[in-house]
């Protein structure tokens, strides 16, 4: 069975290895494009922050330069921070400006990088961290962003937690300048470098959700993927199974109908020889113990002898024809509770010879369409075999009619079939007496199949032969 199987396994290794494949290139797919579909996403959140984050500083540039440095300029006639007036002037322009866009940091630099207003008050006058940046700035006079993340991505992505405010920032440069339609310069020069820092933590975990969302959506879809085709290669495992198994039977099927039809041809030609000088035989002993008898001669009992074993061989040969070249079967309406009724009547002496008993029960109609010749012979040989098998005991004969359908049971508490026997109950010429030919199943199978019947042979739960003929309606 193992060895079966493997073979059957063997031409689907393939397949396996192909469906394996298949599985993780689409499991490799998926996760490509969730991780760029998320890189888009990301990228896309960045910009749109950048350029919020430029609309901002443009917006605050203006209300600086509106509010704070042209009042100032106009009535103290320049810009000098170290007055307290001025400074809190620029403090409540900035403090109102920003107050609703969750900005932690907020710095105002000199070209040499100098602190000049801060929102925290211990850092003016003092060098700025980010000096180089904020040369880079003077220098291009351009907008300029990142991002300082105080957290992974893997453990932002995985974390159950939402993370503290603040860990994720952007942080951008953007040089402050003179409008020029409000002012009597020519130009827009830098009035200094804002430098600020706005928490975008929650925005950044929108974009982590939605990436967990493509994750897990493309880890579902893989595995949905991968158990239909798991069931589809399952289910063309079993199917291919089922194939093979009907293949070998139909050849062993077929092996075996060749083989008994030679052997039929064979025992038909044997037994057609032996049959005429057999019946001679018979004939001529039957009535040389007659006159045996009458005379009472002394050798009576050899000839009866002879008698009886010419019969026993006649028996023999006539199942041999009976095998070799079975009956058609003449349908007509047949009682099957009639003929079993027959079978029991005949073999009744039997029974009491070797102390079996014989309990019959019938339900509903028992009509069939039937030989009923064929059928009598074949209740009579798995009757007779049971008695033979036994040795003393009770045989159950069940018969029961199902919406046109009739089911014969017959079964016995002899010792029942071996494992060994089972498979090979039916094939002539195999017994397990030493006095029998092995063609009683065989024949009742051929009845039974001639009559389109189902034939089961095994044992019941309790112990005992069954045997189980099932007739089909109509």
């Amino acid at each position: 069975m193992n060895q079966r199987n493997e073979q059957v396994e063997r031409p689907l290794q393939f397949v396996k290895v192909l469906s394996w494949s298949v599985m993780a290139l689409i499991l490799g797919t998926s996760l490509a494009l969730s991780i760029f579909i998320s890189k888009t996403a990301e990228n896309a959140l960045l910009e749109k922050q950048e350029q919020f984050g430029l609309l901002l500083a443009e917006n605050l540039s203006h209300q600086v330069y509106t509010r704070f440095a042209l009042p100032v300029m106009i009535r103290f006639g320049g810009i000098s921070l170290s007055d307290k007036e001025q400074f809190k002037r620029l403090d409540q322009v900035v403090r109102s400006t920003i107050h609703s866009f969750k900005l932690h940091d907020l710095r105002i630099y000199a070209r040499n990088g100098t602190v000049t207003y801060s929102l925290k008050s211990d850092e003016l006058g003092k060098k700025g961290e980010d000096a180089l940046r904020v040369k880079q700035t003077y220098d291009r006079a351009t907008f300029n962003a990142n991002i300082k993340e105080n957290i992974s991505k893997l453990s932002a992505l995985f974390s159950l937690h939402h993370p503290r405010p603040g860990s994720i920032m952007l942080e951008a440069f953007y040089p402050l300048r003179a409008e020029q339609n409000l002012a009597v310069m020519t130009d827009n020069p830098i009035m200094g470098i804002l430098e600020f820092e706005q928490d975008i933590t929650d925005e950044y975990m929108a974009v982590i959700n939605l990436e967990r969302l493509i994750v897990a959506l493309s880890l579902l879809t893989s595995l949905f993927l991968f158990v239909v085709i798991m069931t589809l290669m399952r289910r063309a495992e079993r199917l291919n199974l089922e194939r093979v198994e009907e293949k070998e039977r139909l050849e062993r099927e077929l092996h075996q109908q060749e083989k008994l039809a030679g052997m039929g041809r064979m025992v038909a030609g044997v037994a057609h020889e032996i049959r005429n000088p057999l019946g001679i035989i018979c004939s001529s002993s039957e009535l040389i113990l007659k006159r045996a008898r009458k005379e009472e001669h002394p050798h009576t009992r050899l000839i009866e002898a002879v008698y009886e074993e010419a019969k026993r061989l006649s028996r023999t040969v006539g199942e041999f024809l009976d095998y070799a070249r079975p009956k058609r079967p003449t349908l007509h309406d047949v009682d099957v509770g009639k003929v079993l009724d027959q079978v029991a009547v005949f073999l009744e002496s039997e029974c009491e010879k070797q102390g079996v008993t014989l309990d019959l029960l019938y339900h509903g109609h028992l009509t069939v369409k039937g030989d009923k010749d064929l059928l009598y012979r074949a209740f009579y040989n798995i009757v007779s075999n049971a008695m033979q098998a036994m040795g003393g005991g009770e045989i159950s004969i069940r018969a029961v009619g199902d919406n046109g359908a009739v089911h014969v049971t017959v079964s016995d508490n002899g010792p029942g079939f071996t494992p060994e026997s089972l498979d090979k109950a039916r094939d002539p010429f195999f017994t397990t007496k030493d006095t029998g030919t092995g063609l009683g199943l065989a024949i009742v199978n051929s009845i039974l199949e001639s009559h389109d019947a189902e034939f089961r042979i095994g044992n019941n739960s309790d112990g005992g032969a069954r045997v189980d003929m099932i007739f089909p309606a109509g």
